[in-house]
């Protein structure tokens, strides 16, 4: 239902922009949501002004930000028109209101649907901007919980074989064992097997860059 932006009753506001007109910042939160009607984006990282990471494009008719929108976070990409671009700004509140006639069991699924994109442009971000080191501690903090003997600090349970987690960052299961010991003589982790300690949580957190 989400593919044609008259199938609601939003008031939007109808506009053409630019080729190289950046229509969305990684991390700030939108005042609008975004249908573009006809035209294409670029998905990606960028650096100063420019797009030092290629994710990919989308072509209109197409949502660009309303996953964001239904998890309520700031978008993970940046995103800039690669041809001139005819789109739709739907205000983020209408957008929101017009959720809320959405059945429950719907709308479950319509979050779930938006947190798997999320966690999939998140995964793509990190593996083309991110070495190794930054990838693992990224997803250490990411699965870190309360350790449930020793109050105040956090654990990384490995609920999955380290081939499969070596499959999510990208990289080879014998660069995640040797990335986790470099991490363990660095101080940042403890513990080997199936259950890490944070050490280090800042220093964890500033490798991962975040």
């Amino acid at each position: 239902m989400f593919s044609q932006v008259r199938a609601f009753d939003w008031p939007a506001e109808a506009c053409t922009v630019a080729a190289g007109t950046q229509l969305q910042r990684r991390a700030q939160a939108p005042e609008h949501v975004l249908h573009l009607d006809h035209g294409r984006v670029t998905l990606g990282v960028m650096d100063n002004g420019v797009m030092t990471h290629q994710m990919g494009m989308v072509e209109g008719p197409t949502w660009l930000n309303a996953a964001c929108a239904v998890l309520g976070s700031a978008p993970a990409v940046d995103a800039v028109a690669d041809t001139a671009v005819q789109l739709r700004r739907v205000p983020m509140a209408d957008f929101l209101a017009s959720l809320r006639a959405v059945p429950s069991p719907a709308l479950s699924l319509l979050r779930d649907l938006a947190q798997s994109h999320r966690q999939q442009a998140e995964l793509a971000i990190s593996r083309l901007a991110k070495d190794a080191e930054a990838r693992c501690a990224e997803w250490l903090l990411r699965h870190a919980e309360p350790a449930r003997d020793a109050p105040g600090t956090l654990m990384v349970m490995l609920n999955q074989r380290k081939r499969l987690i070596a499959a999510q960052l990208g990289i080879a299961p014998e660069t995640l064992s040797r990335v986790l010991r470099q991490l363990r003589e660095r101080s940042l982790i403890s513990g080997s097997g199936r259950v890490f300690n944070v050490v280090d949580l800042n220093g964890l957190r500033a490798l991962a860059g975040t």
